[in-house]
């Protein structure tokens, strides 16, 4: 597991608000995804039910982390003030390699945002965001070439 210690979209960067259907993703850091205990079925992202069979019956399975570029948009303005200073960012779609069927939604770190492509090879990474202001820590996907 790599953990950065400065934050991709900045200090004003908006937080995702935890829930028990989010805890997981957000503060492990491993790449957590849900999987049905009834008929073994991944979903992302993860849902009170199972997508396939209805069951309640659900609980998490660790991924290693890598996967493929699937989609790349390069944000050039900001959707929200608080994300002014990091454009152009780039939000990516990975298929995760051992989640068959599952993609993931992210950051490419470390990269220039033009310079990143459908096909390219990318290995999670997390973003410490220490406990303050009400919220707990957080460890947020992020993805960066290999």
């Amino acid at each position: 597991m790599t953990i950065r210690s400065t934050r991709a979209m900045g200090e004003a960067g908006l937080l995702p608000r935890l829930d028990p259907l989010n805890r997981e993703w957000f503060t492990r850091g491993v790449i957590t995804i849900q999987c049905c205990q009834a008929c073994d079925r991944l979903q992302h992202p993860p849902e009170e039910v199972c997508g396939h069979c209805q069951s309640s019956e659900l609980g998490w399975r660790e991924c290693a982390g890598d996967g493929r570029i699937e989609s790349v948009a390069v944000v050039h303005q900001a959707v929200h003030p608080a994300f002014k200073s990091a454009v152009p960012y780039a939000v990516v779609v990975v298929s995760l390699d051992d989640a068959p069927g599952i993609n993931a939604i992210g950051n490419v770190v470390d990269r220039d945002p033009h310079e990143i492509a459908i096909g390219q090879r990318v290995r999670a990474v997390f973003e410490e965001i220490p406990a303050t202001d009400g919220h707990e820590r957080m460890l947020l996907p992020q993805w960066k070439i290999i």
